[in-house]
């Protein structure tokens, strides 16, 4: 969704849930994701309610954890536990887990090297904590997805296959994201035709690869990436997802396909509803969803 809707502080829409989902309906969506917890209802039954009298699904949330901070990894827990508890008295069956954005991080996205990674010990703990969030997942019927993500310290293609790697593949599974994956140095199809089990849950994102250049040349962080616009509509940008499609579609993938497109909301012309309608078209014409 493109609703400027998301987790960075000062950042959400200014619009009413209510109006939100609607529009979402109008836009032709069957489902969404939590957002930031309180944007929706956190009351399980008002949600179910909100939701259910427009037809649409709980598909799941996204919960950065602290990966590389161990003092606030309790804290950070015990946050995921809660909006899992929710996603469990909801009807959602996945929950979708992150690391936090770091400013060192969000400074070199898009063109992050190893030396700008995780210490091996770092690893270690980042990989307890997310096994723990998983495990409580599970406890609660849910199954668990890491979300890579440009501006966190698993964004690269190296990154990511450490994660798969250092995880248990019954325990945690992949939010496979395409505009990340690219942004991060990576091609989307050739991932999916070798991780295509391990991914659980699915965002379709697009790059546009003019804006992607010029910030790479320019050394622009991340957010001010998004606000210049380096997340496009469905179709506009640089990806093959035709190609994502055909691989997915040769792993058997049967999980959520969730439009995102990371947006500024105070950019000027946006009017989120067009603009994911038009990639809602993108997704039922071109791809078949």
């Amino acid at each position: 969704m493109s609703w400027g809707v998301i987790e960075v502080e000062g950042w959400s829409g200014n619009q009413p849930y209510g109006a939100v989902l609607d529009e979402m309906v109008e836009a032709g969506y069957t489902g969404t994701e939590l957002g930031p917890y309180g944007f929706l209802p956190t009351d399980a039954a008002m949600l179910i309610r909100e939701l259910g009298s427009r037809e649409l699904e709980l598909a799941a949330a996204f919960v950065p954890l602290p990966l590389a901070r161990p003092a606030a990894q309790e804290a950070g827990l015990r946050e995921a536990i809660k909006v899992i508890d929710l996603l469990a008295q909801s009807g959602a069956r996945i929950v979708v887990l992150a690391d936090e954005m770091s400013e060192k991080r969000m400074a070199v996205a898009g063109r992050a090297q190893k030396s700008d990674g995780l210490a091996n010990e770092q690893w270690r703990e980042a990989v307890g904590l997310l096994t723990c969030a998983a495990q409580a997942a599970g406890e609660r019927g849910l199954r668990a997805a890491f979300h890579h993500h440009a501006g966190t310290y698993v964004e690269t293609p190296g990154e990511v296959d450490r994660l798969l790697q250092l995880t248990d593949p019954n325990l945690l599974g992949l939010c496979f994201d395409t505009g990340h994956y690219y942004l991060g140095g990576g091609d989307p199809a050739e991932f999916v035709k070798k991780h295509c089990g391990r991914i659980w849950h699915l965002h379709w994102k697009d790059v546009d690869r003019l804006v992607l250049d010029q910030v790479k040349r320019e050394r622009v962080g991340y957010l001010d990436a998004v606000r210049r616009g380096v997340f496009c509509e469905l179709g506009k940008g640089a990806i093959d997802f035709r190609a994502v499609m055909g691989a997915l579609d040769g792993g058997g993938y049967h999980g959520w396909s969730i439009f995102e497109q990371d947006v500024d909301p105070s950019q000027p012309g946006l009017n989120p509803i067009e603009s994911a309608a038009r990639s809602r078209k993108y997704l039922k014409d071109v791809l078949g969803i």
